[in-house]
C-alpha cells in the first residue's frame, strides 16, 4: 500500500506505507483508529509540524550520543542511516507548512 497526501493547495505527495504510517504515528493520527485513512484539519497542523520537528531532532540527538559513545570508546563510527527522518519528513512538514498558511486541509486515503 502506499500513501498519497492530498491538498487543494499543494501537489500529491506520495509516500511508501511503512514511511507513510511513521510520520502519521508521530503526528498523532494512529489514535483515531485507522490509519488508511483520514483527514489533517489546519487547527491541528502547527502541533503535527512541532512533532515530526520534534522527532527529528530526537533522532539528530541519538545519531549524535551513538558517534560521542562510540569516539569515547575508540570504535568505529556508527553509520547513520542514508535516509533519515529529517529527509523523509521534509516534504511532508513543507506540505503542512503551506497548507496551514492557505487554511486547507490534507487527506489521504479518500
Amino acid at each position: 500500500m502506499i500513501y498519497k497526501f492530498k491538498s487543494k493547495v499543494t501537489g500529491d505527495l506520495i509516500m511508501l506505507q511503512a514511511n507513510g504510517e511513521s510520520l502519521l504515528k508521530i503526528i498523532g493520527k494512529d489514535q483515531t483508529g485507522s490509519l488508511r485513512q483520514g483527514i489533517l484539519q489546519p487547527a491541528e497542523m502547527a502541533q503535527a509540524i512541532a512533532a515530526l520537528q520534534q522527532a527529528v531532532a530526537l533522532e539528530d540527538q541519538a545519531h549524535a550520543d551513538q558517534l560521542a559513545k562510540s569516539l569515547e570508546n575508540s570504535e568505529a563510527a556508527p553509520k547513520p542511516s542514508p535516509i533519515g527522518l529529517r529527509q523523509r519528513s521534509l516534504p511532508f512538514i513543507q506540505m503542512l507548512q503551506r497548507c496551514l498558511a492557505a487554511n486547507e486541509e490534507v487527506v489521504w486515503g479518500v
